[in-house]
């Protein structure tokens, strides 16, 4: 009976870590983009105003997720944090622009 709740909780953590590897777009927006782009410092856009992402929009996902990896203006590539992962970078921009639409 033991071997069975272990394997059963093995099996869990397992599945637990798998999905904590997957990218959070708003996990990393909270942690590492929030602070510019909640207040709009720089000339962030803020997240969900429309009008500030609308001509952004209009460059392309891949124009944006380029700026969001190598930077842009005062925005410091991987907002900031090099140990980001390209993942979870496209995963924040993917969730900013649906705070845009």
């Amino acid at each position: 009976m033991k071997f069975v709740v272990l394997s059963a909780l093995a099996a869990t953590l397992s599945l637990s870590a798998g999905l904590s590897q997957a990218a959070d777009g708003k996990e990393v927006y909270n942690q590492n983009c929030a602070m510019c782009h909640a207040a709009g410092l720089a000339n962030a856009p803020k997240l969900g105003d429309k009008a500030a992402w609308e001509p952004r929009i209009k460059t392309g996902k891949e124009a944006l997720l380029k700026s969001a990896l190598n930077g842009k203006n005062a925005m410091p590539a991987k907002g900031g944090n090099p140990k980001l992962t390209d993942e979870q970078v496209s995963a924040a921009v993917e969730y900013m622009l649906a705070s845009a639409k």
